[in-house]
């Protein structure tokens, strides 16, 4: 059985994201990391090395991952992947990697920007309507990975008043909803112990005035609507982790298909945490999290109050837990979307070796450009998300020289002629080079309304 390497690939998600900085952004890692796996057989020496330090395993192991992976696609996250060359030219010196590719990878010749467009959206579920590269002369082979998913909550969310993200006081987050306000200890940063969580029941139980200090207050005030997880049915919890000390993670399930399922975690860290050492706990946890809630803290070794997750209270309840602490939690989160295209040829990125890997097989000097295309959409019934991700191995540019460039202006009469053309026969026919029409312009107009609009179909 084939190891998925999981540490690599949070590696490489290090550095993409790293890559795209802190903005709101979607992004695919394994979209990326598919491409350089399936082209790491094609290199040799240093550039083989290069690869390996990218991908985090050697090209064999990380394409033999790449094939278990897309070999037995996973029933609700659709993918495909595509290695095409330029028309008109015979691969013959690509063959022994060719033959070792995945047998799901389509190959052939470099479809149109229209073909490229298809494929997107076919291996996307339509939500990607554009590949994210445009076809030239120069490109001679073309790698492209599509991952998509659309699913449905096992359990949707509530809805609740955008103000439950928070309240911008952070004195309002020691008042429950029911009682009176409840003594709360003072807030605390990263490296005391910050984490605690919203109240509620660990996956069941009433919420009683969830709130949030610090950027949650910011959002409460913009939202009229955020999404409160159910009594039953989602996960949440504080974990510890790294760099990014204590974390709120929530867990919301998809309705599973033939015994495979989607799970989309939230994690959530003091504002001062740098995006990436988030995202790099996300991965951590991801693995383990699917089926637990690894690095669990107790809610009893955290400080009441207000804090950068949330708020945490106490109050005497009569409960059936065995030491008599029962823990609650409940999470409030916003509805999101991303739509984004990322460069993926900045150094460490591994597009570039990917680039000499094939000029090596092809016996030319090529460049490379990559890019990746993705959306995701985050509900109170479900999430969506795609990636498409292309590599073109291009044409060495031409040498430097000088050009010059006319811009000719029809600015005063002048003479048009109608040409026929009659190629029907494979040669040139009767009608081939007969002027129809002839015109001599000397009084110009303004366009007219079907001029400024798109034509619904040719004439």
């Amino acid at each position: 059985m084939t190891t998925i390497p999981y540490d690599p690939l949070a590696r490489y998600a290090a550095r993409l994201h790293a890559d795209l900085g802190a903005r709101h952004h979607v992004a695919s890692p394994l979209g990326a990391w598919l491409l350089l796996a399936l082209a790491a057989p094609a290199a040799t020496g240093a550039v083989r090395d290069e690869l390996a330090d990218v991908l985090g395993v050697d090209g064999e192991t990380a394409a033999a991952a790449a094939t278990a992976l897309l070999d037995r696609p996973h029933p609700l996250v659709p993918s495909a992947t595509a290695v095409w060359h330029r028309p008109g030219t015979a691969p013959d010196r690509l063959a022994g990697w060719w033959d070792g590719l995945p047998r799901s990878t389509a190959t052939g010749p470099l479809p149109d920007r229209a073909g490229l467009d298809a494929w997107a959206r076919e291996h996307t579920l339509g939500l990607v309507d554009r590949f994210p590269l445009t076809v030239s002369p120069r490109v001679l082979l073309a790698l492209a990975s599509a991952l998509a998913t659309r699913i449905s909550w096992a359990t949707p969310f509530d809805l609740v008043p955008g103000a439950a993200l928070g309240p911008d006081d952070p004195r309002d987050a020691t008042r429950p909803d029911d009682g009176p306000a409840h003594p709360t200890g003072a807030g605390h940063g990263p490296d005391r112990g910050h984490g605690h969580g919203p109240d509620g029941e660990h996956g069941h139980g009433p919420d009683r005035g969830h709130g949030t200090a610090g950027p949650g207050g910011g959002w409460a005030g913009r939202l009229s609507r955020v999404l409160r997880s159910p009594e039953h049915g989602h996960r949440a919890w504080i974990a510890a982790t790294g760099p990014a000390g204590d974390v709120a993670v929530h867990a919301a399930a998809a309705v599973e298909r033939d015994g495979a399922g989607l799970v989309v975690l939230s994690v959530l860290a003091d504002p001062a945490v740098p995006a990436a050492d988030v995202l790099a706990a996300g991965y951590a946890l991801a693995g383990a999290a699917v089926d637990g809630e690894p690095a669990r803290r107790s809610l009893f070794d955290l400080p009441l109050g207000p804090g950068p997750l949330g708020t945490l209270r106490e109050e005497p309840v009569r409960t059936a837990a065995r030491d008599g602490r029962e823990e609650r939690h409940r999470a409030v989160l916003p509805c999101w979307s991303a739509h984004d295209e990322h460069d993926l040829t900045a150094p460490g990125l591994g597009f570039a070796a990917v680039g000499r890997a094939l000029g090596g097989l092809l016996g030319v000097d090529v460049g490379v450009e990559a890019r990746q295309a993705t959306v995701a959409h985050y509900g109170r019934y479900g999430f969506e998300a795609a990636a498409v991700t292309g590599a073109f191995a291009l044409t060495s540019l031409p040498p430097e020289g000088v050009r010059r460039s006319a811009e000719l202006r029809f600015g005063h009469p002048y003479a048009v002629l109608a040409v026929a053309t009659d190629h029907r026969d494979g040669e040139p026919g009767p009608w081939h080079g007969l002027p129809v029409f002839s015109a001599w312009v000397a009084e110009p107009r303004e366009p007219v309304d079907t001029d400024l609009v798109d034509p619904v179909e040719s004439w």
